[in-house]
């Protein structure tokens, strides 16, 4: 590494860290003033404030932005691996194709509804067919989201509908699996009771659904379902977060 690379805090995780942190800081003031992001070698130069009380807006916002980053650089971190893993998923739905990763999920899903009709009663495989259902579709839906849609559209649709797919196929193989219970039913159920107790106990939530629902059999995987939509557009906001610091190639 060469001397003016390390005065400058350049190479390693410290100078990606000062960079992304800039980056973040430097759309925050761009949200008020102009000229603040990347504009340091312009013609023009960075914008600085000339008046007293443009000052102090100004370093009031920009404080304001350091306290956000508290959160934000976390957030982009996050971001940052779910998109490098996002990447993975996405190539093989290119090589795939929306047929073939359509076709794949009505396989994998067919034969864990054939392998419950031979096992379960008949109330079960029908629970278990409808979630089978869902997830094929919703396969389908990410895959053609995340082709032809756009940055909305892919947070919007694409995250919920593949947290979806990739969150049914253990539940249901556990439904038809007692040896997968202990793995993927129990952990549920103390997800779920924890999440009533902390979670959803506002307006007594918690309370109305253990008085009207029951969590077992297909239960199971209508709360995944419902899971998998606030955690898609979570990691979809993430991600967009880490493509703003860090534009994917």
């Amino acid at each position: 590494m060469s001397a003016r690379s390390r005065q400058r805090g350049g190479g390693g995780v410290v100078g990606a860290i000062r960079t992304d942190v800039q980056r973040l800081h430097g759309a925050w003031m761009e949200l008020v003033f102009p000229r603040q992001r990347g504009r340091g070698h312009s013609v023009m130069g960075k914008w600085k404030p000339d008046t007293l009380p443009q000052r102090i807006g100004y370093h009031t916002w920009s404080s304001l932005g350091f306290l956000g980053l508290l959160l934000l650089y976390p957030l982009t971190v996050i971001g940052l691996a779910t998109r490098f893993y996002a990447a993975k998923l996405d190539s093989t739905r290119t090589r795939l194709g929306i047929v073939g990763v359509t076709a794949m999920a009505v396989v994998v899903w067919g034969t864990l509804t054939v392998i419950a009709h031979l096992r379960l009663p008949t109330e079960a495989v029908i629970a278990i067919a409808a979630a089978s259902s869902v997830a094929t579709v919703s396969t389908a839906l990410a895959a053609i989201t995340s082709k032809f849609g756009g940055r909305l559209t892919s947070v919007l649709l694409a995250y919920p509908f593949a947290m979806t797919a990739l969150f049914l196929p253990p539940v249901v193989a556990a439904l038809v699996t007692p040896s997968l219970e202990g793995v993927i039913l129990e952990p549920s159920y103390d997800f779920a009771v924890w999440a009533l107790d902390n979670v959803l106990y506002i307006g007594d939530l918690n309370e109305y659904l253990r008085a009207n629902y029951q969590l077992e059999g297909a239960a199971y995987a209508a709360m995944w379902v419902g899971i998998s939509f606030p955690l898609g557009w979570f990691l979809g906001i993430v991600i967009a977060l880490a493509n703003l610091v860090r534009p994917s190639r």
